[in-house]
C-alpha cells in the first residue's frame, strides 16, 4: 500500500517520508541519553537493513539494544502497512531528538548538593526500499551541481 492509497496519513509520516514508500518507527523517553545514542545511530544511517542488523547486534554499545529494536520495528511496520519487502530496505533517515531531562540531587561534602540530570532520548528511524534512497540522493547531487 503506498501513501497516495491510505486514507489518513498522519503529519509524522508525511514530515518523514512525504508520499514516498517506506514506514517508520520511534522509541520515546528512552533512558539513555542522546549523545550515547547518536553514535549508535550514526554508526547504521544509510546501511541495508541486514548489515544495520548484524552490526547492532554486536555493538558494544548500551544504546545498540534499543536502536536494534526501533530497527525491527521499522521493518515489521514497512512489511505489514507498506507491504515491502524487508531485504531491499535501507535506513534512509535516523535521528535521536532529546526529549525531556529528569533532576535529581545527590548531597555532597558541607551540607552542599549537586544537581544530576538523567536525559531521555527520542529515537526515530525510517526505512525506505534501496532504489527510492538512490533516486533520492543522485536527486541531490543534481540540484546541488
Amino acid at each position: 500500500m503506498s501513501a497516495g492509497d491510505r486514507q489518513r496519513v498522519s503529519a509524522r509520516r508525511e514530515s518523514l517520508l512525504g508520499d514516498q514508500p517506506g514506514a517508520f518507527a520511534s522509541a520515546r523517553y528512552t533512558r539513555i541519553t542522546p549523545m550515547k545514542a547518536r553514535r549508535v545511530v550514526d554508526m547504521v544511517r544509510g546501511l541495508p537493513v541486514e548489515d544495520a542488523q548484524s552490526l547492532l547486534q554486536f555493538a558494544p554499545q548500551a544504546a545498540s539494544e534499543t536502536v536494534l529494536k526501533v530497527l525491527e520495528s521499522a521493518v515489521a511496520n514497512a512489511e505489514t502497512t507498506e507491504g515491502l519487502d524487508a531485504n531491499d530496505l535501507v535506513i534512509s533517515i535516523a535521528q535521536v531528538d532529546e526529549g525531556p531531562t529528569m533532576k535529581r540531587w545527590r548531597p555532597r561534602a558541607q551540607g552542599r548538593a549537586t544537581r544530576i540530570n538523567k536525559r531521555t532520548s527520542h529515537i526515530t528511524l525510517v526505512v525506505q526500499p534501496a532504489d527510492v534512497v538512490e533516486q533520492k540522493a543522485t536527486a541531490k547531487k543534481r540540484k546541488s551541481a
